[in-house]
């Protein structure tokens, strides 16, 4: 009698164990086939190398998800390189080439009609809870909630601050003061918790366009980590106060070598941007710590990138941007999510022309006739086949004004720049990734490089893509 109720109590729990797992499998199954959730976190100057300074976000998202080690921006500006995620275009399409004035600026992307077609009203209309946390464009300051976005959180931008700042929060002015729990990355770190219950709990998938003030100036830290870093030193890479600038351009040429003042001051800049890098370290560990909670890590991508990277020394150059060498124009990319294999890194040339393609490509979103870029899927699924070699680096006159107007076409091994008036740079990037060596005009470009960056500066859409290829 004993042994049949034990073998009753064992088949019945086989029985529920069977069930169980296969309900959980139904489950994984049924949220595999669900629209994905989307995280698009946008830091603000952040260079590739800034990631050091990140363990948590390299711990969750690098080691447990895909690193791009060859992901660039194509205007090295906040505004420009903002609109062209928005819209998935280069700068020559969208018209954004400044961060204000006539060309730039956030009433340039209004006036172009940019707000009524974009990420944000392509995901909408596919089912979508859209929301943006942070920095829209520089000099936004309207009261009323852009086209295609259900939960609004924009911070008015300038003025460039931590604390004591204004936020749109859906069509109501509000006001941050001075106080610890003010800090404005702790503020979108708790709105962007707040997103994801909500949308969790009405079913709907969702994306969330994350994007604080860190690192950018003044690089004021959460009280909590502004000791983390004392006594940082910059890495002097070789391009660092470059001895040898004669084959450089007359604007780089006319730099002093820097002192030891100049020295001190960007080591010192550079330890207050990695203090404020730490709460943002935080708000990644809280947005997917929160996924988790919910149980929707499974089914959602987090992607992790900067607007633009920034010089800290390199060619003389103190700590400026918008120019097209290696330490401005490339980024950090992260990307986790379901099907990407966890620790793997990726050489592909990507863009920032190529969001908004990837996010309606996930989403199964109509893609826009209007876009340049093409969508991430392949290579985050692994199963890429053909891919660009070419990318296009364009812009209009720098903010300083000591930097020409330019384009320029980088592949894999080379960098080719003409600027306005005539000048004209060649780098061999295999054998020279600090860009030490203008071969122009001792060696000349191939026809074939000179005739891509022609087709690429009025590529628009398809052309585009053809003119990569």
């Amino acid at each position: 009698m004993r042994s049949t109720v034990v073998l009753s109590f064992a088949v019945a729990l086989a029985v529920l164990f069977v069930s169980e797992v296969w309900g959980s499998g139904v489950r994984e199954a049924e949220g595999a086939t669900a629209k994905p959730n989307i995280v698009f976190i946008l830091a603000d100057d952040m260079r590739k190398d800034d990631l050091k300074y990140m363990p948590k976000t390299r711990s969750l998202l690098q080691d447990k998800g895909m690193t791009f080690s060859n992901a660039f921006v194509s205007n090295a500006l906040c505004c420009p390189s903002r609109a062209t995620i928005m819209r998935g275009q280069y700068a020559h399409n969208t018209e954004v080439w400044q961060n204000d004035g006539p060309e730039g600026g956030w009433h340039t992307y209004w006036d172009n009609d940019l707000e009524k077609d974009n990420v944000a009203t392509r995901l909408d209309a596919a089912g979508y809870r859209t929301a943006l946390f942070g920095k829209y464009l520089n000099g936004y300051h309207r009261i009323t909630v852009p086209s295609g976005w259900n939960r609004w959180f924009a911070t008015f931008h300038p003025p460039w601050e931590y604390f004591d700042y204004d936020v749109n929060d859906d069509g109501t002015i509000k006001h941050f003061a001075t106080s610890n729990s003010d800090y404005q990355t702790d503020v979108l770190k708790r709105k962007t918790q707040t997103f994801i219950s909500a949308s969790v709990t009405q079913g709907k998938p969702f994306f969330a366009y994350v994007a604080p003030l860190a690192p950018h100036g003044p690089a004021i830290s959460a009280p909590r980590d502004r000791h983390v870093y004392d006594g940082l030193k910059a890495p002097r890479l070789p391009s660092f106060n470059e001895e040898n600038v004669s084959d450089k351009l007359p604007w780089i040429r006319q730099l002093p070598k820097l002192d030891d003042a100049e020295r001190a001051r960007i080591d010192n800049k550079l330890e207050k941007r990695a203090e404020t890098l730490q709460a943002l370290d935080d708000l990644v560990a809280a947005v997917v710590g929160k996924l988790r909670d919910k149980g929707v890590m499974g089914n959602t991508y987090v992607f992790f990138t900067s607007d633009n990277g920034l010089f800290r020394g390199e060619h003389r150059i103190p700590g400026d941007k918008g120019r097209p060498y290696e330490e401005d124009v490339r980024v950090p990319l992260l990307v986790r999510g379901p099907g990407i294999a966890a620790g793997h890194y990726a050489q592909k040339l990507v863009l920032n022309t190529d969001y908004l393609p990837t996010f309606t490509d996930l989403a199964g979103a109509q893609e826009p006739p209007y876009v340049d870029g093409r969508t991430l899927r392949p290579v985050l699924k692994g199963n890429v086949t053909t891919w660009r070699n070419a990318i296009l680096l364009e812009a209009h006159r720098m903010d300083s004004g000591t930097t020409p107007s330019y384009f320029g076409v980088r592949t894999s091994g080379k960098k080719y720049l003409e600027y306005a008036g005539g000048k004209k740079e060649l780098y061999h990037l295999g054998r020279d990734p600090y860009e030490l060596n203008n071969r122009y005009p001792a060696t000349t470009p191939s026809s074939g490089l000179v005739s891509r960056l022609h087709e690429l500066k009025t590529c628009a859409g398809v052309t585009c893509r053809a003119a990569e290829d």
